[in-house]
Order: structure tokens, then sequence, then C-alpha cells
């Protein structure tokens, strides 16, 4: 059990909107079973006594959760650590992995080996994002740890937070953010928390995990986890502060850390959608965005994070925009932003090299994977940017062509276009943009 005998659920209220009849797995189906009995569950929406949950170091070291954890990790793949165990080997000597987990935790002799540091560009400039790898046995144990907790947390997140949670998406945080406009909430704070991830403050994250979790042993786990070595090249170094983007604890912890300011901006009457560490604050007048970024600026500061000076502004999105989630908010009008577009376009160029020997057929189908999967996400853009990129992927695929005449240069004048004509690629199978925003338009007025 997650409570122990001589703390009992007290019946506290309940959170908002669950019921107090019907299935209890139905309401929280997403949690592992492996882990959450109804029991459990029922303690969870009732509340514990003192608000702590005790003796859960057992779940974590469970061998169904591990298993469970264990799974996790292999559907989202992802590199090898520093210790070069790929997610296919571990899970070659599963079971006996396993079993050493579940024994190193129970024993406490479990220790996280050191966290691989690469740096991956960021889409649309220069810059470069960290990123943290931890060994795959690690990522076991990590989400191990997740599958314990995340509930405990997760009933108390405020209903504008989208990042990293169950059932929630950018999607969710989109279509909230056209609400708000539509409403008139003209006036914008586009917040940017500076280096977020890796300026957490440790001790400040520990003492939120405290006020809901009293087990000593799984407070040092996770502990042991933000002190994790970071290995970068050749040199090793211990983080002060921070959780690393990578690891699989790390979104729900700086959920659990922002989740104050949340519940402070709603209390104050201030409308803000948050995914993850990018969050608006969309306000009616340009007195109340100042107000509201006041605010944020003395929270920030008390709990030892940094807004970015050039990037936290207020915008009027009548006249300048703003950017969220990928999409760039202008007028009554979404469009892709810049690094979306630059993004999908690197991707583009890299298939569809003029020198490539592949089959034209063979191109088309690749180009049609990225075209397919971008247009899911940015379907509701404005219908210019779908001709604008379809246009450019045919000059792509006909400076192909052209170079395999013994031209040079990208294709840019009327004889190509009358040699190979956009029905040309339409009977190769391109998929167009402009085509799929009208099947999906016309199939919602139906």
């Amino acid at each position: 059990m997650a409570i122990s005998p001589e703390q009992p659920p007290s019946p506290v209220s309940r959170r908002a909107g669950t019921q107090q009849d019907g299935d209890i797995r139905l309401r929280w189906g997403w949690v592992e079973q492996a882990v959450w009995t109804e029991r459990m569950l029922t303690a969870l929406e009732q509340g514990v006594k003192g608000g702590c949950w005790f003796r859960m170091m057992d779940k974590v070291f469970a061998e169904r959760n591990l298993f469970a954890a264990s799974r996790q990790v292999e559907a989202n793949k992802g590199a090898a650590g520093v210790d070069h165990v790929t997610v296919e080997q571990f899970g070659e000597r599963r079971t006996n992995e396993l079993r050493k987990l579940s024994q190193q935790l129970q024993e406490r002799t479990y220790r996280p080996q050191a966290v691989l540091r690469v740096h991956i560009p960021k889409p649309g400039s220069h810059e470069t994002r960290p990123l943290g790898i931890p060994t795959v046995r690690d990522r076991v144990v990590q989400a191990a740890v997740v599958n314990v907790i995340e509930p405990i947390f997760e009933r108390e997140f405020a209903e504008h937070s989208y990042g990293f949670r169950p059932g929630r998406g950018c999607k969710d945080a989109l279509r909230r953010v056209d609400e708000l406009l539509k409403k008139g909430y003209h006036y914008v704070v586009d917040a940017d928390l500076k280096s977020y991830f890796d300026t957490i403050p440790h001790d400040k994250l520990m003492i939120r995990l405290k006020e809901r979790i009293a087990d000593g042993s799984v407070l040092a786990l996770i502990e042991s986890f933000l002190k994790a070595g970071i290995m970068e090249g050749l040199a090793l170094w211990t983080p002060e502060e921070g959780a690393p983007q990578g690891a699989v604890l790390s979104p729900l912890l700086s959920n659990i850390y922002l989740n104050p300011l949340d519940h402070l901006m709603a209390q104050a009457g201030f409308e803000m959608v948050r995914y993850a560490d990018d969050f608006v604050i969309l306000c009616r007048t340009a007195e109340e965005a100042e107000r509201a970024l006041n605010l944020v600026r003395q929270w920030v500061a008390d709990n030892g994070l940094m807004l970015h000076p050039t990037k936290t502004k207020i915008v009027d999105k009548r006249s300048e925009g703003f950017d969220f989630l990928g999409y760039r908010f202008l007028k009554h009008i979404r469009f892709p932003r810049k690094k979306s577009l630059d993004k999908l376009r690197t991707t583009i160029r890299e298939k569809t090299k003029r020198n490539s020997g592949r089959h034209l057929m063979f191109i088309v189908g690749s180009v049609n994977q990225t075209l397919r999967g971008w247009y899911i996400y940015f379907q509701h853009s404005h219908p210019s940017a779908f001709r604008k990129l379809d246009k450019w992927v045919r000059m792509r695929l006909r400076s192909i062509l052209r170079r395999r005449m013994g031209r040079h240069g990208h294709s840019r004048n009327l004889a190509d276009h009358r040699r190979w004509p956009n029905a040309f690629f339409a009977e190769h199978g391109l998929y167009s943009l402009v085509e799929a925003h009208a099947r999906a338009v016309q199939s919602s007025r139906r």
C-alpha cells in the first residue's frame, strides 16, 4: 500500500469534477495498474491524512512495476547512455536486469550512473539545446518512480497546465489560446523561462516533493537522480541545480515545480496557458498584462528562476503577434512560426538533394511521410502557408529532375513547369498540403 496502516485515508475534499460513483478505474484509466490498486485510488480521491503518502518504496522496486517501466522505456526507444547499453540489449537480458535492480533498490545499494550530455541544434538558429541521456537501467528506475508518484501530483495540477500530462497535449493548449483570443484577450504576456530545466533549484524542488511524499527512501532516490554526474565530452561534473531534459523524471518534476505558479495566477484571476516551461498569459487590457507580468517576475525571482530578458514581453496580438508551441499568432490568424518552417525545410532538403540517385517514387514517398506528419500538427494554419510549401517542395523535385537532364541550378523557370507540371507530381502521389487542407475543411462543413 502507498499509505501505512497508522495513516488511514482522511475523508477530505475530492478533486473538483470527480464523481462519487462510477468505476474508479475508468476515472484513473491512465495510471499503471501494476502499482495503483482500487484501494489506493480511493485513498487518492478522498485524500490521505496530512496530505502525505507513506511506504512507497516497495511499490517502486516491485518487479511488476519495473517490468512495466521497462516496457515504457522500450517503447520510447532512445540512445544508449554512458555504459553503451542499448534498449535492445537491455531487453535481451530483461529478467536478470530487473531482478538485480529490484534487489539493489530494496537493499538501498542502487546508485544511478552518470548522465551523458549531448547538444542538439535548435531549429532555425545557431544555438543548441543540452540533452541528458541516462543509461537504460536508470531510465527504467525513473519510469518506475513516475508510475508511483505521478497520480499523487497529477491530482493537484492546475487546469491550464497541458504539458506532459495524461490525456492532454499541445493541441489542447492551442485550442485554449484560440478560445481566449476570440473572447477578446488581445494582450499577451509572452514569457520565456531562461534555461528552465537546467536551473530548477534542487532544495526548493525537494521541498515541493516532501509536501506529498513522506517516504525518505523515495525522496533520496529522486535526489540521487538530480545529483547524478553529468558526462560531457571527457569531463564529468556534478550538477548543483536542474533536472536534465531527456531524463524520464524531468517532465513530471518540472510540472511539480511550476504548479504553485499555475495556482497563483489562477487565484489572481489571470488566464495562463502553460505547456511545460512555455507559457503565455492572455489579458483584456495592457494594464492587466503588466500586472500579470509583474506577478510572474516576483514569483520567478523568489523561486530561483530567471525570465529571459529579451524574449519575455507583452504584445498586442492585433499588431505584433506572438509565438506559442510552434505557431505564430497574429490578429485572428495562425501560421507556422519561422522556426517550424525552417525545421521542415531542413528535413525536406535532406530528402531532395539534387544529386540523389534514388527513384523519384522513393523520394516522393519519403517526402510524403514528412509532409503528412507535419500537416497533422499544423493543419490549423492559414491556407497561404500550405500553398507556399507545396510550391517549394515541387521546386525541389523539379531541381532533381533538371539535374538528371544535365542542367544546373534550381528549377525556377517556366520551361521546367511545363515539362513537369503540378499534375505530374500528383500522378506520382506527391502529398499536397493544400489538398489535405481542402479535404479537412470540406469534411468539417459536413
